[in-house]
This record gives C-alpha cells, sequence and structure tokens, in this order.
C-alpha cells in the first residue's frame, strides 16, 4: 500500500542550501507534480488508497444488514475516520521513505524550502483524498443507502476535510519516525486514541469528565461532529461551520508543524 517516490535527477554532492526559503506556488506546485508522476507509477498504492475506505463501508453495511439503523447512525462518522486513517498510513510511510533513501537531502540541497516541500506533498495527497472521500460519500449515500438527512456535499466536505487531517499527521509524525515500522507504530499513539474518545462509540458528554475534557481537544471529535450535524439537519447549523473550520484548521496548523520539525535524514 506504499510507493518509493523516486527524486529527481540531481547532483549527489550538492552541498546544502540552509538560507531561508519563503514559500513559492511554483515550486510547490512542481512538487505536487512530481510526487503524483511518481504515484502513477504505482497503480496498486493508487487502487487501495482510493478503495479501501469503500470496502470498509461496504463490509460495514452488510455487518448491519438485518439492522440497517445501525448502519445509519455509525455510517456517517465512519465516512470521515477511514479516509483520515489510510491517508495517515500512506502518507507517513511515503515521506518517511523519501527520507530514508536521502531524497529529501537532495531536494532541500535546491532551492526548494520545507514549506514547498510540505505543500508539495499535502496537495498531490489531497488530491488522492478528493477522489477518495468523493468515491465513499457517492457508495454511502447512493448505493449503500445510507440515510442522511442534510446535504450529502456536507458530508463530502467533512470527508475530504478528514482525509487531508489525515495526510497532515501522517506528514507530521513521519519527520519523527526512523523506519517504517516506527512509523506504522504511531497509529496506536495517534490515531486509536481519538478513535475511542471521538462519540462513535459512546456520547462525549456521557464519558468520565477528564476523558471528555480531553476528546474537546482531539480533531476527530469535531469530525464526528460535524458528520452527526449532517446525519440529523437539514440545513448548514453553526456547529457545523465550528466543527469543519475546527477540523481544516488543526490541518493547517499539522502541516506547518510538519514543515518545521521536517529532517534532511534519518538519525
Amino acid at each position: 500500500m506504499t510507493t518509493t517516490l523516486t527524486p529527481p535527477n540531481t547532483p549527489p554532492h550538492t552541498p546544502p542550501n540552509t538560507s531561508p526559503k519563503a514559500l513559492s506556488a511554483a515550486r510547490t506546485t512542481a512538487t505536487t507534480t512530481r510526487v503524483l508522476r511518481q504515484l502513477t507509477h504505482d497503480p496498486r498504492t493508487i487502487a487501495l488508497l482510493i478503495l479501501i475506505p469503500c470496502v470498509m463501508l461496504l463490509l460495514l453495511r452488510y455487518v448491519f444488514d438485518a439492522n440497517p439503523r445501525t448502519f445509519d447512525s455509525i455510517g456517517a462518522s465512519l465516512l470521515g475516520i477511514f479516509p483520515l486513517i489510510t491517508m495517515f498510513l500512506v502518507t507517513s510511510i511515503a515521506t518517511l521513505r523519501e527520507r530514508t533513501s536521502g531524497t529529501l537531502e537532495r531536494l532541500l540541497a535546491m532551492p526548494l524550502g520545507k514549506g514547498d516541500l510540505i505543500a508539495g506533498y499535502a496537495l498531490a495527497f489531497g488530491t488522492l483524498a478528493i477522489i477518495q472521500s468523493a468515491l465513499a460519500t457517492g457508495l454511502a449515500v447512493w448505493f449503500l443507502g445510507l440515510d442522511v438527512t442534510g446535504s450529502p456535499w456536507l458530508l463530502l466536505l467533512v470527508a475530504l476535510l478528514d482525509a487531508l487531517l489525515g495526510t497532515a499527521l501522517g506528514l507530521f509524525v513521519s519527520a519523527f519516525a526512523a523506519s517504517e515500522f516506527q512509523a506504522v507504530q504511531f497509529m496506536p499513539a495517534v490515531i486509536f486514541p481519538q478513535l475511542l474518545l471521538c462519540g462513535l462509540f459512546t456520547p462525549r458528554d456521557n464519558m468520565h469528565p477528564a476523558l471528555e475534557t480531553l476528546s474537546d481537544v482531539l480533531p476527530m471529535s469535531y469530525a464526528v461532529d460535524g458528520m452527526n450535524e449532517v446525519l440529523h439537519h437539514t440545513d448548514m447549523t453553526a456547529t457545523f461551520v465550528r466543527d469543519t473550520l475546527i477540523v481544516a484548521g488543526c490541518a493547517l496548523l499539522v502541516l506547518t508543524l510538519g514543515a518545521a520539525t521536517l529532517r534532511r535524514r534519518t538519525a
């Protein structure tokens, strides 16, 4: 489910350029194009990345075949959680491979800033996230019969923001892993606590006060809340707007931290 991104043809011993570089649209676009070009050479990764959330939703629907109301109650939440998890795994491992192979060191020796690199990766994987979220939302609403009161387009918006958040988290944690195994180990530390505390299994206000307070600072909680707003309300509510802005803000914050903590190589 991962791919190795091939570095461009650059001199292997170019001295690193340590001067600060402002974010450039041209350099960011070039990075995005390079990553997407390399991903097209690994169709299995793209297929798995795009189809896994759809397969999980399909399994979930027929697990609750005798009680479709259960699927309606949790399907919307999982529509956002599945893309977040898959994007987190793929992005963290792919970025780590860039660093362990020496690609990042050679790229950052060029007139390419850390912000350009992180933004380019975010745009490349974000493009896949758009396709992934659109397919999963369409499958859940129009094929599996997910019953939502609000607009399916709002579901798609939250699913896309969740996938982008997963991308941002994957880029961020890859800076702290020394191997692909360690990158996968971050999933229980980063994803599982959010999964347990996001309100999927029980309303957050029914939790122990300490856990409820902790859940209030975890972005997945607002992703689930946003999905539930679409599930139960016809119009876009103020709570929905707040939830989506928080998820988007968390994704932007994590991307900024990822650029600040990006290392050239693995120690």
